[in-house]
């Protein structure tokens, strides 16, 4: 199957996430929400090691905040995914009459002001709010786009969150060979979403300032911004609490100078900008921070 993992793991994995998936699908609205919560409390306990991680991460970003306000943001985050886990399970029954209960814009003249450029455009995202319906909203509220994924270690899971993922007409690219296939779209004036905020081996990226921290970070979309000349602009479903639905905000194109080095800094500059308007949507859980320069001892 093309995984180290053992076929019966696989297929129990499968077996988890395909019935979690069908009962918030099913269940209420209500009832979705707090199945989808009690899930991820249930990670948060089983799996302690992403707390610390999220601890150690906001230590470091932030470290003006209490431990009871860092607490707080890592109890968001989880909340954060239990909402991104009840939208994609609904993913199949929403469509363009209703998808804007779940989603409005902000900002769209961004974006169309990209596209009349005529070289398509390359939309940096983050695990910041829901990356998943931002793709699929877009989809069904404007236009189908390419979204470069990373294939998971589960096949099963992959595919079935791959079929959710093209519904609404979206098409994928493997991360592992992208580049041509990016490069393909961008001339047919398409757009194209790539996750950003991710750490990167140091062989693949360059070292940025990232909430005061040396980062490694990939960059692979500014190569292809240089290469294509296609506009550069952020955008994020972000969870607005008072209107209980996302606002899709895209932001100002990113001014590209062609020095790899400095405008991938701009880029996480602007990323880690928005995630400090809302930290708790972000996903301290990942180790960011792992790739270090060389002589820095670990950073977890």
């Amino acid at each position: 199957m093309g995984s180290k993992k053992h076929r019966l793991q696989i297929w129990l994995e499968y077996a988890v996430a395909f019935a979690l998936v069908q009962l918030l699908r099913r269940l209420p609205w209500s009832g979705a929400n707090f199945a989808a919560r009690a899930v991820t409390r249930v990670l948060d306990r089983a799996a302690p090691r992403m707390r610390q991680v999220a601890q150690k991460n906001l230590s470091c970003a932030l470290p003006a905040l209490s431990p009871e306000q860092r607490g707080r943001i890592a109890d968001g985050v989880f909340e954060s995914i239990a909402r991104l886990l009840v939208a994609l399970a609904r993913f199949p029954s929403l469509n363009r009459s209703n998808i804007s209960e779940w989603i409005r814009y902000e900002g769209l003249e961004h974006y169309q002001a990209a596209k009349r450029k005529g070289r398509g455009v390359l939309i940096a995202t983050a695990h910041l709010g829901n990356w998943e319906l931002s793709a699929f909203g877009h989809a069904l509220l404007t236009e189908p786009m390419d979204v470069m994924v990373r294939p998971l270690d589960n096949p099963l899971i992959d595919r079935l969150v791959a079929r959710r993922r093209t519904l609404s007409g979206n098409r994928l690219i493997d991360k592992r060979d992208a580049a041509r296939a990016v490069l393909k779209s961008l001339r047919k004036n398409s757009a194209v979403g790539i996750l950003i905020d991710q750490n990167t081996a140091a062989s693949e990226g360059v070292f940025v300032d990232f909430f005061g921290v040396r980062a490694c970070a990939g960059t692979g979309l500014v190569k292809l911004a240089h290469h294509s000349g296609a506009p550069v602009i952020l955008g994020f479903a972000l969870w607005e609490e008072r209107s209980r639905r996302y606002v899709l905000r895209f932001y100002p194109p990113l001014e590209m100078t062609g020095d790899v080095a400095a405008d991938t800094q701009r880029l996480h500059s602007r990323l880690e900008a928005v995630i400090r308007e809302y930290p708790d949507q972000w996903m301290w859980i990942h180790r960011r921070w792992k790739t270090r320069p060389s002589g820095e001892p670990r950073f977890y």
